[in-house]
């Protein structure tokens, strides 16, 4: 049943007009729908929500990824707006300036403003 049907993520914020910010200005994604109390902003193909909620930041793991061409590339622009990038080192994963490779892919994580964590993945097959 779900099968033919499009995912929608959520992103939880506790200060929508700075998530605006982050993700129209400093990320440069185009809102497609502002519905005053949330915002739908385009990926690419996909969509996602940023709603006001005071658990934003809580979750501990990472809420989405986007699909980039050249990893190192969209870290370095988004280093460029300001954006931190996390340095992990753990058993079986270490970032390097930012970027892991992670079996054929490299991985980079970033956080928004309200502490979610978010991705960049260059696939490579």
């Amino acid at each position: 049943m779900l099968s033919d049907s499009s995912f929608f993520a959520t992103i939880p914020t506790k200060d929508l007009d700075r998530a605006r910010k982050f993700y129209g200005v400093v990320l440069g994604l185009e809102a497609v729908r502002d519905l005053g109390e949330e915002v739908v902003y385009k990926a690419g193909t996909s969509e996602f929500d940023v709603y006001p909620t005071q658990s934003a930041g809580t979750a501990q793991h990472t809420l989405g990824t986007f699909i980039v061409a050249d990893a190192r590339a969209a870290v370095d622009e988004l280093r460029a707006r300001g954006v931190t990038f996390e340095e992990y080192d753990f058993p079986g994963l270490k970032t390097e300036d930012g970027v892991a490779q992670v079996g054929p892919d490299k991985v980079a994580w970033f956080k928004d403003p309200d502490g979610n964590i978010l991705a960049l993945t260059q696939e490579n097959a």
